[in-house]
């Protein structure tokens, strides 16, 4: 009997913490593909799930930190969602490659086509960033959801140090320190992920090529060596039959 009742209250106690933390991990997030070094660029996914039993969701609106304004903001198409890049005036000029800046990516729009994210599933959205700031740790996005019942809800509330996670908290993408190759330049956009594809087939070309070279280097030292091997055998042999 009491075993029992300490596997109910077990039970109970773990479908009450379950309950407790799945909303901790069902919000909308940030996260980079590889890193997101300062002073370079990324590419990161907005995670987005679908909370809701009964509607699926069908807008999703990502708002950009207005302290740490990013010039380059591209978004890879996502099928069966139409994407919107809202860009607004500057009021410090930003200088980029050389160049000033006197606009910055405010916001960016997923609207569904067709379903949207329907209940127990969830969608990516992957942007091309660029630059990360270099004086600040992470950067904190403000996100809308909106359902097809016209429910909404906002992912905005920040973290505070030393206090629970709030009920609605906003998207943060924690930055790395930059090292020598990423400061200030891109390394995880996608035409350079395709550019060092290129290189790295290049390089296995060469050394298989180089490898191919020395194998034929080798067998030809040996095919040299084998062939004066007969003929000086050859000799040793005539002088035998001389000498018998």
């Amino acid at each position: 009997m009491k075993v029992s009742r300490l596997a109910a209250a077990a039970a109970v106690a773990g479908s009450a913490v379950l309950a407790l933390s799945a909303p901790a991990f069902a919000h909308v997030s940030v996260q980079p593909e590889g890193t997101a070094a300062k002073g370079g660029y990324a590419v990161v996914d907005f995670k987005v799930p679908n909370e809701r039993d009964n509607a699926s969701t069908t807008k999703v609106e990502v708002n950009f930190p207005a302290d740490h304004p990013l010039a380059s903001v591209m978004p890879q198409p996502v099928a069966g969602w139409t994407t919107e890049v809202t860009k607004s005036k500057l009021d410090k000029p930003l200088e980029m490659h050389g160049k000033k800046i006197d606009e910055a990516v405010t916001k960016v729009t997923w609207t569904a086509d067709g379903k949207g994210i329907e209940p127990g599933y969830f969608q990516k959205f992957p942007l091309s960033l660029g630059t990360l700031p270099e004086d600040t740790d992470e950067l904190v996005f403000k996100a809308v959801q909106t359902y097809s019942n016209k429910e909404v809800v906002r992912w905005i509330e920040v973290q505070q140090d030393g206090q629970e996670e709030p009920e609605n908290p906003a998207p943060v993408l924690t930055l790395s320190a930059a090292s020598a190759d990423e400061h200030g330049h891109g390394s995880t956009t996608a035409e350079d992920a395709s550019d060092k594809k290129t290189e790295t087939a290049a390089a296995s070309d060469a050394g298989s090529s180089g490898g191919s070279d020395t194998t034929a280097r080798v067998l030809g030292v040996a095919g040299i060596v084998v062939g004066a091997a007969g003929v000086a055998y050859g000799v040793l042999a005539g002088r035998r039959r001389s000498a018998a």
